[in-house]
């Protein structure tokens, strides 16, 4: 079973680029198809500008990519809660480096499912994350 994950990179993107520590502010989303662990196919998709569309303009753009999965470094909750509601399972890749890192990390299984807990903001924000810095 094959299984597309999107992964917020800093530019150019592709398994090299380095993980953007959050997916709504990063440059492009390197999309990775795996199957069976394996790398089976791999592109690149513009990421929309954060002031147009909001939050949930990424959220929407993955999902009519047939996006299954998602990882990243940060989000808010608004953003987590559309991915979850688009069918898109978040997990959390902040302990990695680049693509390639999160790739190996996610066909082994060592990515946790994103929660709510540990969104940007807290439960109780519902705005959109970029006030702090993610890199630290």
């Amino acid at each position: 079973m094959n299984t597309l994950i999107a992964i917020p990179s800093q530019a150019p993107g592709g398994l090299g680029a380095q993980l953007s520590m959050h997916f709504g502010h990063c440059d492009v989303f390197t999309l990775v198809t795996l199957e069976d662990g394996n790398v089976v196919g791999l592109s690149l998709l513009e990421a929309p500008d954060h002031a147009q569309g909001g939050c949930l303009a990424p959220v929407q753009l993955l999902g009519s990519r047939g996006v299954t999965a998602l990882a990243a470094g940060g989000m808010g909750p608004r953003p987590l809660q559309g991915f979850l509601e688009a069918g898109i399972q978040p997990y959390f890749a902040g302990d990695c480096t680049d693509v390639a890192d999160v790739v190996a990390a996610f066909a082994a299984g060592r990515l946790p499912a994103f929660v709510l807990d540990r969104a940007c903001g807290g439960l109780d924000s519902g705005a959109c994350c970029g006030e702090h810095d993610h890199e630290n």
